[in-house]
C-alpha cells in the first residue's frame, strides 16, 4: 500500500503522519511539502519519500513518477482563513486540492482500483451557502461538491470529505514537538474552550490521533463498512462525513 500526504507540518497532517508510520501495512509514504518535515526526518523510517513541491497546481512528470502506483492521498494541507487573504484561501483550500485529485486520480488504475482521496474539510462547511456564511465553511462546502463531481465524472476516484470538528492534540504525544505552536491568545482560549469540550461535548472534538488513525485507515479502504450511519452522507461514489460520524467511524 503507497500512500501519499499533504500538509505533514501542520496539525492534522502529524496526526496523519504518525499513524502512518505506525501501520506496517503501508509500504510507502509520499509526503508533499513545500519545505523539509522534521517528524519525518527524526523517524528515520526508509519507507517515507518527502517531495519538495512548490506549486501545489500543478503536477509535472518527475513528480508524478514519484507517486506511481499509489493507492490513496490524505490531503490535509490547509490555513486558517484569519491568515490569508480571502483569494489566497480559495487558491489553498480548494484549488490546490482540485488540483492534486484530477492529477492523482488515474495513479492506482494500473492496479484495478479506484485511486481514493480523503479531503480534510472542517465542521460547519455546507455548499448551500448564504449572505452570512464565513469564507471558510462556503470555499470548503464548495471543495467538498467540486470533488464529488469530479469523483463522479472521472469514475476513477473515491472521495472522502471529512468535516472535522475542533482539532485536540492535547493527548498526542508522539506530535506535540512537531506541530506549530498558536499565538498565545489562541492558546489560552483553545485551552478553556477544549477542556471544557471534553467533559460536556467530546464529540465535538477530534482529537489529532483518533482523526490521524481515522483517515489513515479511510484511505486504505479498512473502514468502508462502517460509513453509512448518523451523519454521513453518500454522493454517487463520494462520501460526507460530519466529526460525530468520523468518531463513530473511527469507533474511539
Amino acid at each position: 500500500m503507497h500512500l501519499i500526504l499533504t500538509g505533514a507540518t501542520g496539525l492534522v497532517g502529524s496526526g496523519a503522519l504518525d499513524a502512518m508510520i505506525k501501520d506496517t501495512r503501508i509500504a510507502k509514504i509520499s509526503i508533499i511539502s513545500r519545505r523539509p518535515v522534521p517528524m519525518a526526518d527524526d523517524a528515520r523510517d526508509p519507507r517515507i519519500n518527502v517531495i519538495i513541491h512548490k506549486n501545489f497546481e500543478q503536477y509535472d512528470s518527475s513528480i508524478l513518477e514519484q507517486l506511481k502506483d499509489a493507492n490513496s492521498c490524505v490531503w490535509a494541507l490547509g490555513i486558517s482563513q484569519s491568515k490569508v487573504t480571502k483569494d489566497e484561501y480559495i487558491t489553498i483550500t480548494k484549488n490546490y486540492a482540485l488540483a492534486a485529485a484530477r492529477a492523482f486520480s488515474s495513479l492506482s488504475t494500473s492496479q484495478g482500483q479506484p485511486f481514493r482521496f480523503v479531503y480534510v474539510s472542517g465542521e460547519g462547511a455546507t455548499p448551500e451557502a448564504g449572505h452570512f456564511t464565513p469564507t471558510f465553511a462556503r470555499i470548503k462546502g464548495e471543495t467538498e461538491v467540486a470533488l464529488a463531481e469530479m469523483s463522479n465524472e472521472l469514475r476513477t476516484m473515491r472521495v472522502y470529505s471529512v468535516r472535522l470538528g475542533g482539532v485536540d492534540a492535547s493527548r498526542h504525544d508522539a506530535i506535540k514537538k512537531y506541530i506549530p505552536d498558536p499565538a498565545a491568545v489562541y492558546r489560552a482560549v483553545g485551552s478553556i474552550l477544549y477542556t471544557v469540550m471534553r467533559t460536556l461535548m467530546p464529540l465535538g472534538l477530534a482529537p489529532t490521533d483518533v482523526a490521524g488513525d481515522c483517515f489513515v485507515r479511510m484511505a486504505m479502504e479498512k473502514l468502508d463498512d462502517r460509513l453509512e450511519g448518523p451523519g454521513a452522507v453518500k454522493n454517487n461514489l463520494s462520501w460526507i462525513l460530519n466529526n460525530k460520524a468520523m468518531r463513530r467511524v473511527a469507533g474511539r
